[in-house]
């Protein structure tokens, strides 16, 4: 009888302990899926565009047209958020430099996409929709394309040109501009996204 029991008492715990691994090979395999899945979204391609925020200081001129300087020249500035390839941002400046010329200012929606680019050059174009304070021609749009060139991850230069459109109830107008815009990217050092945006400038060199 004792011996029975001393037999009872060694194969109870192995039977348990057999019965407990495929548990624990299942609670395994659940932890790697769940980290495969984890890292298959973080590779994402997605997830591999940079996003951060921007802000652009534009210097523009208006051409084909009769007047000084202060009345073709156009500073704006620009504050946005960069989703990729895509851009929205809010612009706010003057169609001319002219003192006392309230009917000048402007606030603008202005989303941008790059359309073409290799290494540290990128083609952009935007469609802007806006408003003139106190003017008759109040309404504005805008069409413009950009060559930008990535000096590093937080700066940028573009060359811009385009064309403006002026609306209101019994006159309408437009002008051509060209110009140079500078943009500062708020990317934190050694951030996920200035890498992914370092990325993107060297991946085609």
């Amino acid at each position: 009888m004792k011996v029975f029991l001393l037999i009872c008492l060694f194969i109870a715990p192995a039977l348990a302990f057999a019965q407990l691994r495929p548990a624990t090979g299942i609670g395994s395999k659940l932890i790697a899926a769940h980290k495969d899945t984890t890292i298959e979204s973080d590779t994402s391609k997605e997830n591999k565009e940079p996003r951060y925020y921007y802000v652009s200081l534009n210097a523009n001129a208006f051409v084909n047209t009769k007047g000084s300087a202060a009345k073709r020249f156009s500073p704006a500035v620009e504050f946005g958020r960069t989703y990729g390839i895509f851009d929205i941002g809010l612009a706010t400046g003057r169609l001319n430099s002219l003192p006392g010329h309230d009917t000048s200012r402007y606030i603008e929606l202005r989303p941008t996409i790059n359309v073409f680019s290799k290494g540290r050059f990128a083609e952009s174009l935007c469609l802007g929709a806006g408003y003139i304070f106190s003017a008759k021609q109040a309404m504005m749009s805008e069409i413009c394309n950009g060559i930008n060139f990535n000096v590093s991850a937080n700066f940028a230069i573009a060359m811009l040109q385009g064309y403006v459109f002026f609306d209101g109830t019994n006159s309408s107008r437009s002008g051509q501009y060209i110009g140079l815009g500078l943009t500062y990217n708020f990317l934190k050092p050694h951030s996920v996204n200035k890498q992914r945006k370092k990325a993107a400038i060297v991946s085609d060199n």
